[in-house]
């Protein structure tokens, strides 16, 4: 039986559903007959010997497919990744672009030596066609072009790219329309518009060649947007001499020694081989990441177009004339943390992170802390083959979605909100301790990240630690470790076991009061001593401890804001001072087993992640990898398009490695920093501290989680 209408193409590409018989996610297939119960009956390509042969698949329902034209499966056929797939497909404006590719067309493709520019020169068949169903794989072969914008005179081989590794395609009539880079008109390429090679296969139905009109059509698109002012803070594109277009925020205005008239410093949103870490002409002008700052006088700007309608000059979403890619559901592929090396390129800008809508940002901000690059809290996302309770596959649907694109709509959020069962949760600002319990106890059914022990041998459990302390306890800018030592002494607390996930909660209450006008973040959160019966080193000789004493913890002498604990001899002498004879220490449970003079390994969290909170409205800072500059900022409603009635939030996510700069330095030069003259999102961090997230790099947490999974 010939398959339906609706599904001219016989190719096809899985986008949802459960494995049903060799058919997955992202699979290739090709349809041979429809079933009497309306499901098809499919080809699978894919095969490790020889991709290109099919072999049965099996039953694939309608609903779990998308439709591909024979050249759109041959180019995604080449990309081994399932996943890398769908990632591709869900950005149909660039692959409707890769699909119309022509020869000597400009792309920026994805290298070991970073994002590389190059020429298209072929379309390459991969692969061996032994019978009528088989399947050619295609790659493109790319020319690179050297970074001073001419092509290489060396004639290196050709490199085989997938339509995967393409990340920007320029086509060859537009090059000579954008601004430049520099002065010269059309760069160094100096090519004509040329129209589809032969040898180039047309690559989808929709494919056009270049017209006067389209042409006619980008300029006077082009002198639209030229009239759109631009401060600090928008978003824009600059045009290189080869053609290529970056994009990135505006920074600093102002005029550069030497120059004349109005100059731009841009943020880009990856790093371009020449560009500077915001220093231009020997002067700071701005901190970002090096090879992210680049400098260009003003008219050589033009707001990003990914975000801009020419007629109105108003941020939009952009629409697209390709057809949508259906919604798939994340039902068997769980996508892993955003790696170090990807995190700038897939969430910083705008139209990023996570959507906010109707006082959501307490749950946005939370959730991008928790799941966006955390390793120690993956498994939280993990779940068993069993479970299919809506609230779950809802947030798992969020987690993957933010991973592998980079942005999760409002209405994603908003149904997860009404899963969650509470009104106050759909249309209210919670707080998020309160968020944080429902999620882990409620949604996840997992156990207390936490087990405190107190000074009446009581254990309790808890999800998050909030700080106690009397503000006369400390000094005017105190760290979150003396915050966490005094706090946790004061109320004789101890953690029974290690923690994988501590969430540490500051002194401030409501909106309005904070106990410190500024915290300084520990990057490393040292928990040994806070360890119920573990063995602890003496505070002055190293040995084994066997006497604390809180009424040390303040003495300006010995570290103030440090937990102090004495072997019996140091105890002694240390108390034999006149002003320390009135402390009352109080003796440890010290391990029978551990020798006096053994060194005790140290126990520690690493920071990464803080909430913020300023005038009621919730963001984040995320540290997504090992590098120090590594930090992100995220607010789910940084701009708005449109109306309270018919507008939307505009979420985006900012590098900022200036905090890496800042927390660098010594803790006792950062205790007498001048947070007023640190950099803005530095400040922001210092004085709006809300909840420091911390993880254990040596304790796995996922072993809990997925068994705890099983109870929801």
């Amino acid at each position: 039986m010939e398959p339906r209408t609706v599904l001219n193409e016989k190719f096809f590409i899985v986008t949802r559903g459960k494995s049903r018989k060799g058919f997955c996610r992202g699979c290739i297939g090709r349809i041979e007959s429809e079933t009497k119960r309306g499901e098809f009956v499919g080809l699978l390509y894919g095969g490790n010997s020889n991709p290109g042969t099919p072999k049965n698949g099996g039953l694939v329902k309608i609903e779990d497919m998308y439709p591909l034209t024979r050249h759109q499966a041959q180019l995604l056929l080449f990309i081994s990744s399932a996943s890398r797939r769908l990632e591709l497909l869900c950005n149909p404006q660039l692959f409707s672009a890769i699909c119309e590719l022509s020869q000597d067309d400009l792309v920026v493709v994805k290298h070991k030596n970073g994002h590389l520019p190059g020429l298209v020169k072929n379309l390459m068949q991969i692969g061996r066609k032994d019978n009528k169903d088989d399947l050619y794989m295609l790659a493109f072969e790319v020319e690179f072009v050297d970074t001073d914008h001419t092509l290489s005179s060396k004639k290196p081989p050709l490199s085989l790219f997938s339509a995967a590794d393409i990340i920007q395609v320029v086509p060859s009539y537009s090059v000579p329309l954008g601004l430049q880079w520099k002065d010269a008109i059309c760069g160094g390429l100096n090519r004509k518009a040329v129209t589809r090679n032969s040898c180039i296969a047309n690559i989808g139905s929709c494919a056009q060649p270049a017209t006067e009109n389209r042409t006619e059509q980008s300029l006077t698109q082009n002198q639209s947007l030229s009239s759109v002012p631009l401060e600090v803070g928008s978003m824009v594109e600059v045009v290189s001499n080869s053609g290529i277009t970056v994009y990135g925020v505006i920074r600093w205005l102002g005029v550069p020694g030497g120059k004349t008239g109005e100059w731009a410093g841009i943020e880009l949103d990856y790093d371009v081989k020449g560009c500077s870490d915001g220093m231009y002409g020997g002067q700071r002008f701005f901190t970002c990441k090096e090879k992210r700052a680049l400098f260009v006088p003003i008219t050589k700007c033009s707001p990003d177009g990914r975000f801009l309608s020419a007629s109105t000059g108003k941020e939009i979403l952009k629409s697209t004339d390709t057809t949508p890619v259906p919604p798939y559901e994340d039902t068997d592929e769980d996508v892993p943390p955003i790696p170090e090396s990807e995190a700038p390129f897939l969430l910083v800008g705008k139209m990023k992170g996570i959507q906010g809508h109707i006082n959501s940002c307490y749950l946005d901000a939370t959730l991008f802390s928790l799941f966006s690059s955390s390793v120690t809290l993956d498994g939280i996302c993990k779940k068993p083959a069993d479970t299919d309770q809506p609230i779950t596959c809802t947030l798992r649907a969020i987690v993957n979605r933010l991973r592998r694109q980079g942005f999760v709509p409002a209405e994603s959020v908003m149904n997860f909100r009404t899963h969650l069962g509470c009104d106050t949760f759909r249309t209210e600002e919670k707080d998020p301790e309160e968020f944080i319990t429902v999620l882990f106890q409620k949604v996840l059914c997992t156990e207390p990240l936490l087990k405190l022990r107190s000074k009446r041998e009581t254990s309790q459990g808890a999800y998050t630690f909030q700080i106690f302390l009397e503000k006369e306890q400390m000094g005017q800018i105190p760290t979150v470790q003396q915050l966490m030592d005094t706090s946790c002494l004061s109320g004789d607390l101890k953690f029974e076991t290690m923690p994988s996930c501590l969430i540490v909660q500051m002194p401030r209450f409501g909106n309005k009061y904070k106990m410190f006008s500024h915290i300084i973040p520990s990057l490393k959160l040292d928990i040994t001593d806070l360890l119920y019966n573990s063995p602890r080193e003496c505070f002055v000789c190293g040995r084994l401890a066997e006497y604390e004493c809180l009424q040390c913890l303040p003495d300006r002498k010995l570290q103030p804001g440090r937990i102090k604990q004495y072997c019996t001899t140091c105890n002694a002498q240390i108390h034999n001072h006149p002003s320390r004879q009135g402390h009352s220490p109080s003796a440890l449970a010290v391990p029978v087993e551990v020798p006096t003079d053994t060194p005790v390994p140290r126990h520690t969290m690493e920071l990464f992640a803080v909430l913020c909170i300023q005038t009621s409205h919730y963001v984040s800072f995320v540290k997504y990898g090992s590098d120090a500059h590594s930090w992100i900022f995220f607010d789910s409603m940084a701009d708005r398009c449109g109306d309270d009635q018919s507008g939307y939030n505009i979420p985006e996510v900012r590098a900022c490695p200036e905090l890496g700069d800042f927390l660098s330095q010594p803790e006792e030069e950062l205790s007498q920093a001048n947070p007023s003259q640190a950099p803005e999102l530095v400040r922001r961090l210092l004085c709006d501290s809300y909840m420091f997230l911390y993880q254990s790099s040596t304790t796995c947490f996922e072993s809990q989680t997925v068994r705890s999974l099983k109870c929801v």
